[in-house]
C-alpha cells in the first residue's frame, strides 16, 4: 500500500507543471502537487528507501527511478558516487513527464 501511495505522490510532484490541463480537477491537483513539491526533496529520498526496499518489482525500480529525479539537489553530497549518480539522475529529468505519468498510472492502477 506505501509503494502505491509514493507512487501517486511522486508521480503528482513530478507532473506539476502540466497537471492544470487536466479538465474540472486540474487545478486543484496543480495546488496539490505545488505544495508536495515543497517536500520534493524528502518525497525524492523515501522513495528511493522504498525503491530499493522493493527493487524486485516494477514498482520499486520506478520509484527509485523517480527518487533519482527528484532527489537531484542533493545527490552529489554522496561520497565517492554522487557525481556520478547525479550524471544519470540528470538525464533522467529530462523524461521527467513520461516517467511522472508512469509512476502517477501506475500507482492509481494497482491502488485499486
Amino acid at each position: 500500500m506505501l509503494v502505491k501511495l509514493m507512487l501517486i505522490v511522486s508521480g503528482l510532484v513530478l507532473l506539476s507543471g502540466v497537471l492544470y490541463v487536466i479538465p474540472a480537477i486540474g487545478k486543484r491537483l496543480e495546488k496539490l502537487s505545488k505544495f508536495l513539491g515543497g517536500f520534493q526533496t524528502i518525497i525524492g529520498i523515501i522513495a528511493i528507501i522504498i525503491g530499493v526496499l522493493n527493487i524486485t518489482e516494477l514498482s520499486g525500480i520506478v520509484l527509485l527511478i523517480v527518487g533519482l529525479i527528484m532527489a537531484i539537489g542533493i545527490l552529489p553530497a554522496i561520497p565517492a558516487i554522487g557525481k556520478k549518480i547525479e550524471k544519470v539522475a540528470k538525464f533522467m529529468a529530462g523524461y521527467q513527464i513520461p516517467i511522472g505519468i508512469i509512476a502517477l498510472v501506475l500507482g492509481i492502477i494497482w491502488l485499486l
